[in-house]
């Protein structure tokens, strides 16, 4: 997956709720379900786009499914702000600059 996919998937209020439980720990469908005002095939369509995403990986057992993040699912996201991270110091510096300059 690619940084785009993972701010697709994160744009969404209810699913970045939705990963936020996962991060405590796995839980199934109806569990995630809990507390929001969405129907089950809602929480169904989100944690498919989560799971498109690469953000998070289902556990079955028996016929029940249980859900959890997968770690390695927000790298695409950590190399996007790493190459941002390099963009803005300079940038600060030159505005720093500038406004002293206009003080002066």
């Amino acid at each position: 997956m690619n940084e785009t996919d993972v701010f697709r998937a994160l744009s969404d209020p209810t699913r970045r709720a939705v990963f936020e439980r996962l991060a405590a720990g796995e839980k199934n469908a109806t569990e995630l379900r809990e507390g929001f005002g969405v129907s089950q095939p809602a929480i169904s369509q989100h944690l498919a786009v989560l799971r498109g995403a690469g953000l998070i990986r289902e556990r079955r057992e028996g016929r029940h499914v249980n859900y959890s993040v997968e770690p390695q699912g927000l790298e695409p996201l950590l190399g996007w702000i790493e190459r941002h991270r390099a963009f803005w110091p300079a940038r600060v510096d030159r505005l720093k600059d500038l406004l002293k300059e206009m003080d002066q």
